[in-house]
């Protein structure tokens, strides 16, 4: 499944985003993956979860590449139950123009792997035009 966590910014997505992670972590069996834009938040999430900072790869610059990172993560680690990317709008030049296909295609990782997928972005629901959010669930 893929859950969202919409709203402008400064609306608290990451606050909210972070304790649910830090507590899946200690929830799950499985692994907790967390992808952010930068180090920032290195310090706020439980150091037995896996944070990857997207700055540390310029070279992923579309989306396509950024699917075939998470391909390249989930063939890594079989063990992975969750996956949480932050601010989803500010990586490897995803934009609301390219958002349905991109939450489409997490959905198949998502039911392929079975691995949850949380994803943050400062857009409202109305502004997402064409995603389609049957197998979606907004958290916020």
């Amino acid at each position: 499944m893929v859950k969202l966590l919409v709203g402008r910014k400064g609306s608290g997505k990451t606050k909210q985003m972070v304790d649910l992670a830090n507590e899946k972590v200690d929830e799950l069996k499985g692994d907790v993956i967390f992808i952010n834009k930068n180090h920032r938040l290195i310090f706020d999430l439980k150091h037995s979860m896996r944070v990857i900072c997207m700055e540390d790869f310029p070279h992923i610059t579309n989306s396509d590449e950024y699917i075939g990172f998470l391909y390249g993560i989930i063939s890594s680690n079989h063990d992975i139950e969750m996956i949480f990317i932050d601010g989803i709008l500010k990586h490897a030049d995803v934009s609301l123009g390219n958002l349905p296909e991109f939450i489409e295609r997490l959905k198949k990782l998502s039911k392929i792997y079975d691995i949850e997928f949380v994803v943050s972005l400062s857009a409202e629901k109305e502004e997402m035009i064409g995603v389609d959010f049957s197998d979606c669930e907004i958290l916020n």
